[in-house]
């Protein structure tokens, strides 16, 4: 990069907010993915303004932009791969208003997931969408994925939490969507922009609905011999009427890798276990529970345990939250995947992922929010060992052609990224495709912001032209 830029970037943020060495720019290379690409400086953002002089000046030197926070993303999503500057969120981290009595909260892009959680809790308040990494992916992060978490079956994704956004247009020009009320005339720019994975602009403020804390929790676990009987409980549940607030899947070899290392107090010989959780006012939560454990026989569950404490309910979300870190213990490595299904596809799906593991000789553990069909097969692989790293990603498009062929979809939650972007054609048309190009190309006509990101080669700039 040209010092003359570089100098200009200082004097916008700072002399010590430029990173340029060598070592620096080698922690920014990466993503919660093995995908490397090395950015030519890395820049911190304190302020809306700083963000917007920032994009102002790489836009008129054309100078590649990915917008970051924590890194924390599965796609690929924040790797630089067409080198430029790496904008780092991480530093907004103000939380500037807390509205109870219009259940709104303003935040900036920097601001930790359960920070804000644990800011809310004495109101009495939450934000709802809670993805595993939510002690510490951040709120930027959530918006740009449309992360969702266990408790999206009850409560939804964090697109139905976002209510206004102040965004940076590749050009420096600051917008506002939305807003602090219910409905907002015209298209729905936010909606649009919650899940571009930071391609059309960079978020500075976020408008959230927060919502009361529930006045009673009950959480179940049911313990189960066949991967099968646990996808029809779920079939089951949802068809009585019973929406609880998670229905958390977890298998044998991901349970063995939780019990190595937070001993969460599941059953190592079970096929999988159930995590169930229902909230709401006490009155009649105790019969949805007794319902639900009716369901949970009638599928030949082996046992279920009710918690019986807050320490005991912690237990049990230790081991859910901790599943991804957990598998760092059977092999150096992982690849997640997160198709989505129709729940009545989900047995069958989850003994395709198995069949399919099979097939390319891979190890495989699934965990899945079974309630809304989103399910994370983790593949435990070396990274060094190129075969298995090439069966590895085989086996994962496998998977992912199979959602799509029983009406799914490609991404629940991780996003499209890099990781996707050539299968997007499996699940959208032409037609389709060329849409996307051209929201593109409205918002970002140089290519500059996040590129090469979740349009496959043949449908960016060029094809948007």
């Amino acid at each position: 990069m040209r010092p003359a830029l570089l100098q200009q970037l200082k004097q916008i943020v700072g002399p010590e907010d430029v990173l340029t060495s060598d070592r620096d720019l080698m922690a920014y290379e990466y993503d919660a993915t093995v995908e490397k690409f090395l950015p030519e400086a890395v820049v911190f953002a304190s302020s809306t303004q700083e963000v917007a002089a920032v994009l102002r000046l790489t836009y008129q030197n054309k100078v590649p932009v990915v917008p970051r926070g924590a890194g924390t993303n599965l796609s690929g999503g924040t790797l630089p791969v067409k080198g430029g500057i790496v904008l780092e969120l991480s530093r907004m981290t103000r939380v500037l208003t807390i509205d109870t009595a219009n259940q709104r909260a303003v935040v900036e892009p920097g601001v930790i997931n359960l920070d804000l959680q644990n800011l809310l809790a004495p109101l009495g308040f939450t934000y709802a969408p809670d993805p595993a990494s939510q002690k510490v992916s951040t709120m930027g992060g959530n918006v740009g994925e449309d992360s969702g978490g266990p408790h999206c079956l009850k409560y939804g994704v964090t697109s139905n939490h976002i209510v206004g956004l102040e965004v940076v247009l590749p050009n420096g020009e600051v917008i506002h969507t939305g807003g602090a009320v219910e409905d907002s005339p015209g298209y729905d720019l936010t909606g649009l922009l919650v899940g571009s994975e930071g391609t059309l602009g960079v978020v500075t403020k976020i408008t959230v609905r927060i919502i009361r804390l529930p006045e009673t929790i009950k959480t179940l676990l049911g313990v189960y011999d066949r991967l099968e009987d646990v996808g029809q409980t779920v079939s089951d549940i949802i068809a009585a009427g019973i929406i609880p607030a998670t229905l958390e899947l977890l298998d044998r070899p991901v349970i063995n890798a939780v019990e190595d290392s937070v001993q969460a107090g599941y059953p190592r010989d079970a096929a999988a276990v159930l995590l169930i959780e229902v909230d709401g006012v006490g009155d009649g939560l105790e019969r949805q529970a007794d319902l639900i454990v009716e369901l949970c026989q009638k599928n030949k569950v082996r046992e279920v345990r009710v918690a019986k404490s807050a320490a005991e309910r912690d237990a049990l979300w230790a081991g859910r939250r901790g599943a991804f870190g957990a598998v760092a213990r059977v092999r150096p490595s992982y690849l997640v995947q997160d198709g989505t299904v129709p729940r009545t596809e989900l047995a069958a799906i989850l003994r395709k992922v198995l069949e399919i593991s099979a097939a390319h000789n891979v190890t495989v553990g699934n965990v899945a929010h079974a309630g809304d069909g989103n399910l994370h097969p983790l593949f435990m692989y070396d990274p060094k060992d190129k075969d298995e790293a090439r069966r590895v990603h085989e086996a994962g498009a496998e998977i992912l052609k199979a959602c799509v062929d029983v009406q799914g979809t490609l991404s629940g939650e991780h996003g499209i990224g890099l990781e996707k972007q050539k299968m997007m054609p499996w699940r959208f048309g032409p037609t389709e495709m060329d849409v996307m190009a051209k929201v593109k190309q409205v918002w970002d006509p140089a290519d500059l912001l996040n590129p090469g990101k979740i349009l496959p080669p043949e449908y960016q700039t060029a094809k948007a032209g």
